[in-house]
Parts: C-alpha cells; sequence; structure tokens
C-alpha cells in the first residue's frame, strides 16, 4: 500500500441518514473519468482476536507519529532480530497475495477476494495492515483498469478483461510485509499487456538497482526513462516507503525523475518499491470516497510491489516468489529478467535461478 506524497488525515464522515444522502449525492454527481463505478460495501470489519498482536490506529485509525520527527535522510537500519521479523511478514505477505491472485476470474466480486484476504490473514496470527488505516474500510485495496491506487473492494464483478492490482499488507509479529501485483481477470488486449510489461519490466529495473551506496532519489529516473519512450507516464502523487514496525517511514520512493534528499541506501533499509505506470495522463482523480485514485482521462493504469531489504552484497525481496507462486507472462517475456526475480545478493540470485529452472522449463 503506497503513501501519498501529502500526509492523509483521519476524517469525520457524515454520518446517519443526512450523511448517507449526502454521499449518495457527492456520488451521483461525481465526474468519473472511466467505466468504474463504486458498488456497495460490507460493513467494516473488527479484528477482536485478543491473540492477534494489532497496530496502533486499529481502534482510532490514526496512526502515532514516531518518537523522534526525522529528516528524509535518517533512515532505521534494522537489526538481526528485526529483519528476522520482516521475512517473516514479507512471506506471509506474498502468500496471502498468491491466494487472492488465484481467486481473480471474471464474475468474482473485490469483496469477495477482500474477504478470502480477511481470513487468511487472521487464521495466520496476524493483521491486515489496511483495516482502519486512517480509517481504511478493508483488508486490502483492489485497484481496477482506470483506478491507480486504494480501491475499496465492493460488490462490483470483474469483468472479462479487466486488469487488477491486488495490493496486501500483513502486520505480523510487530512488523508490516507489503506487496501487490497485477492480475487479469480472463483475456485481456494486446494494449494492456503493453503496460503491464513496461510496468514490470521498469519495477524489476529499478529493484535491480538497489545496493548499499547508492542514492534513493535515483530509483525514479530509471523508471521514467524506461516508460517515457514507450508512450507511458509515472504517477507522481504517491510513493514508496520506508517500513518495518511503521507502515510508512523514510525513505520516501519517487518513482519519477528528481533531486530530492532522500538518503542513501545502507544495508538494514527495509522499504518499497512500487510504480505506478499509466497509459494516459498521470494525474489522479480521487473519488468522493477519499481514498479511490484513478487516472484523470479513465485510461488503465499499473502498479507491482516488493518489500526489499538492503544487504552487504545487495538487496532481497522480502515479499519475492515461491515454488508455489503463479509464474506471469510479463515475468515469461520480461527482457530485464526472465522467470521470477528475488534479489541481487548471492543468496537471493541462486534462490530464483533454482525455483526458475523448473518454472520455466514447466511453461
Amino acid at each position: 500500500m503506497n503513501s501519498d506524497n501529502k500526509k492523509k488525515k483521519t476524517r469525520a464522515k457524515p454520518q446517519g441518514f443526512a450523511g448517507a444522502v449526502l454521499r449518495d449525492l457527492q456520488t451521483s454527481r461525481f465526474p468519473y473519468a472511466g467505466d468504474v463505478r463504486p458498488g456497495q460495501q460490507t460493513p467494516q470489519k473488527v479484528v477482536l482476536d485478543e491473540s492477534i498482536v494489532k497496530p496502533d490506529y486499529w481502534q482510532t485509525g490514526a496512526p502515532s507519529r514516531p518518537s523522534k520527527l526525522a529528516l528524509p535522510w535518517m533512515i532505521e537500519v534494522k537489526s538481526p532480530e528485526e529483519i528476522e521479523k520482516m521475512r517473516a511478514s514479507g512471506k506471509l505477505a506474498r502468500e496471502i497475495l498468491d491466494l487472492a491472485g488465484r481467486a481473480v476470474q471474471p464474475g468474482v466480486t473485490t469483496d469477495e477476494i477482500d474477504q478470502i484476504v480477511h481470513q487468511a490473514i487472521l487464521k495466520a496470527g496476524a493483521y491486515p495492515s489496511p483495516l482502519n488505516y486512517h480509517g481504511f474500510p478493508k483488508s486490502c485495496c483492489t485497484s481496477v483498469n482506470e483506478v491507480i491506487c486504494h480501491g475499496i473492494p465492493d460488490d462490483r464483478k470483474l469483468k472479462n478483461g479487466d486488469v487488477i492490482n491486488l495490493d496486501i499488507t500483513v502486520y505480523l509479529d510487530g512488523y508490516h510485509g507489503d506487496c501487490s501485483e497485477m492480475f487479469v481477470a480472463g483475456e485481456v488486449d494486446e494494449s494492456a499487456q503493453k503496460l503491464l510489461q513496461a510496468t514490470y519490466d521498469c519495477w524489476i529495473k529499478a529493484c535491480m538497482f538497489v545496493k548499499p551506496g547508492n542514492d534513493y532519489k535515483d530509483i525514479g529516473g530509471i523508471i521514467e526513462d524506461h516508460v517515457t519512450p514507450l508512450g507511458f507516464s509515472t504517477v507522481r502523487q504517491f510513493c514508496g516507503h520506508g517500513i518495518g514496525q511503521i507502515f510508512h517511514t523514510s525513505p520516501n520512493i519517487l518513482h519519477y525523475r528528481n533531486n530530492e534528499p532522500n538518503g542513501q541506501m545502507a544495508a538494514g533499509h527495509t522499504f518499497t518499491i512500487e510504480p505506478m505506470i499509466c497509459e494516459g495522463s498521470a494525474k489522479a482523480l480521487t473519488w468522493p470516497d477519499e481514498w479511490t485514485a484513478t487516472t484523470i482521462d479513465g485510461k488503465r493504469s499499473a502498479q507491482f510491489e516488493h518489500t526489499l531489504l538492503i544487504t552487504k552484497d545487495g538487496v532481497e525481496a522480502l515479499t519475492g516468489k515461491n515454488e508455489k507462486s503463479m509464474l506471469q507472462l510479463w515475468e515469461r517475456n520480461s527482457e530485464v529478467h526472465k522467470g521470477i526475480w528475488l534479489g541481487t545478493s548471492k543468496a537471493a540470485e541462486a534462490r530464483h535461478n533454482e525455483i526458475n529452472a523448473r518454472l520455466l522449463a514447466a511453461s
């Protein structure tokens, strides 16, 4: 789940009959950009199981601020014990994302996917991080077609040809693990395939750049330089972020060329890279629900995300795929890295080479 470059405030919603009338009026008159419309939402869930460790915002919706106001280049270095907990949360996030992705098909509602995600996370003894984060009403984000990010699951059924981003974050033993991936419902057109391929390839290029000593600001130029010649644009309003005990923290990862002083990479840093790439304009239109962000021209958007750990010899994807994960078309066809990608450290490369030998042979 990405971070808004502008801090999001937890706002009071109009309540009761008058509030419902106002919301309906706002929705009916809103100038939607594309074909996706908000559907009916099931009631927001509350996790009452006392055995599950919960984030500080689970009741109030307002995450507490860090005790020290960090400058953009001040980045937490995780201890070996913290890294092991990050590995566990990342591994679980991947398992939940794979489970949710297998449910994507025409006729399935995004609320049904959210139900699968919610139950699986609780069964694993974790908390769904998006739930009540600044008031977000569901346990995952489901962003269809022109929805850039933060799509709220509802009763809309997926249609043949839809592309959907599933964004999963889990809070396990006090640490967040965050990842997202694109999936297709049925068969998609050639233009969608080009968008998905470009988004995946620029994301992997950016991930491969990560190692100790490099500047975080240079990630954005890698992404923009890849997609712009292909006719696509990269969203500026939302960014990747540091992650750990806190859902969103330093560094901010901008997915466009910039000179922001967001620090230098070092072993022990954990953060996300999650570019949002658009067929047309990258400007965002926010719906009346104050969460759903779509492209302003109604054209499609795509996104991928990993939680990454910088090691002494490179980087590892803490939310990387495993031997049971689905090998997607863009992974098979990528000219940047063929097959699943788990990192550039010696351990990560050995692992993905082993898995890819089987997956690519089977495909």
